[in-house]
């Protein structure tokens, strides 16, 4: 389904969301002060804009409030962020996905209105970590406390094995719910309990960070 997307600050991180949006057919407004930026951002969303993103009536004449969601990525102002957060509260956006650039600020923009705050540095850095400390972990996005999706090669004890007999919901407390076969390009989701795991497969799993790590390590 098209939705439509307001990014305001088209630095690196907001040139990226803004083009990935629009990328995948969404509708995509990009706002920002300086003309050079909007010049480069211009082929690649459906409206660019220059502008002062920090005038509620600005956004307001740009139809910012019909959006269904806003991003905004003002670099280092974090006083400039916080205060076209609160006139994107204000404006009634339903979401509104802020970057942060410090714990502080982020507690700010939720206080504020910010529905989803990002740091963007510190997610990557903790992703990174993970997967350097379990080998098998491809990918890891981390969801509320404790709990992550991750996305996983077998290790060996794993190869060869049905789901039911690896009995991973039971002994470890997580769940299989996607299994994609990297030769073939299948990808399987709600895997049947008979499924047996063969080396070219890719795990999609649900459930504590901590469990996961110790299925693949055991």
């Amino acid at each position: 389904m098209k939705r439509r997307f307001c990014v305001i600050g088209v630095g690196n991180f907001g040139f990226h969301i803004a083009d990935t949006l629009f990328d995948e057919g969404h509708e995509v407004v990009a706002i920002d002060v300086d003309s050079e930026r909007i010049q480069q951002i211009q082929d690649h969303c459906s409206y660019a804009l220059v502008g002062d993103a920090s005038s509620k009536e600005f956004l307001s004449a740009q139809g910012v409030g019909e959006m269904d969601a806003a991003i905004v990525s003002t670099g280092e102002r974090s006083h400039l962020s916080t205060l076209i957060t609160l006139f994107l509260k204000e404006l009634k956006v339903p979401r509104i996905l802020v970057k942060a650039i410090s714990e502080d600020h982020g507690r700010i923009l939720e206080r504020v209105g910010a529905t989803d705050v990002i740091y963007p540095e510190k997610d990557m850095a903790i992703r990174i970590a993970h997967s350097l400390s379990s080998p098998n972990v491809m990918e890891y996005i981390p969801l509320a406390e404790e709990y992550s999706i991750s996305e996983a090669g077998p290790p060996s004890h794993f190869i060869g094995r049905s789901l039911t007999d690896l009995d991973l919901r039971n002994k470890f407390q997580i769940n299989v719910v996607a299994i994609k076969d990297v030769l073939t390009d299948e990808f399987i989701v709600v895997p049947k309990p008979d499924h047996v795991i063969k080396d070219s497969d890719v795990l999609i799993m649900i459930g504590k960070t901590e469990d996961i790590d110790k299925a693949l390590a055991k």
